[in-house]
């Protein structure tokens, strides 16, 4: 284990005396982030039906479990990519807000609601990410259904500043073009995770 990573793990019973899904993940040493790896093995916790002793999990020789993760891979890089789009689009979204009032008639009051539903799409998104990444890494279906709900409002908000803020330039439709077609795959992976954990 790294410095400044914790180990963590929880065993959860699925059927009595059969198996136990066992969770691993590392998170970093003051808490605060998301786990760095995470993992799920089934490992026996009883004796089978036949009446011989369950056997220990296998483990290839680079010393990982031999079991199936059920986190998809292509999830968890969307995720990871969309916060960085999600930040650059923030940024850009801001600095043309504010060049837009200089250049442009821009009305107080409209300024005003086209910052604070900017702030509030930041805030979303980042809570987004955050349930999207510890449900997917923990193959939990109820933060990574959180998540989808609020990819959901995130959308909507791009939507807005897509075709309904007060003045709608060529580089703010095709940064809210980008961010919804992000958004829309990452929606449609992870219905597909939350079905893949559930079942």
């Amino acid at each position: 284990i790294r410095k400044g990573l914790h180990l963590h793990t929880c065993g959860q019973v699925l059927k009595p005396q059969e198996t136990r899904k066992l969770h691993v993940w590392l998170v970093p040493g003051d808490g605060a982030g998301p786990p760095v790896l995470a993992f799920s093995v089934r490992v026996g916790s009883g004796v089978a039906s036949s009446g011989s002793p369950a056997s220990p999990p296998r483990f290839s020789a680079a010393g990982r479990a031999s079991s199936t993760v059920l986190s998809p891979l292509a999830l968890q890089v969307l995720l990871c990519l969309s916060g960085t789009c999600c930040a650059l689009h923030f940024l850009a979204t801001l600095l043309l807000l504010v060049y837009k009032s200089q250049v442009f008639t821009y009305p107080h009051s409209c300024l005003v609601l086209d910052v604070t539903l900017l702030f509030l799409m930041g805030i979303l998104e980042a809570i987004r990410l955050y349930f999207g990444t510890m449900g997917n890494l923990m193959e939990a279906e109820v933060p990574l259904a959180a998540s989808l709900v609020l990819t959901v409002g995130v959308a909507l908000l791009s939507a807005y500043f897509l075709l309904w803020q007060t003045l709608v330039l060529r580089a703010d439709s095709a940064l809210g073009a980008l961010l919804l077609a992000l958004h829309s795959l990452e929606a449609v992976l992870q219905v597909v995770a939350i079905a893949a954990f559930v079942s």
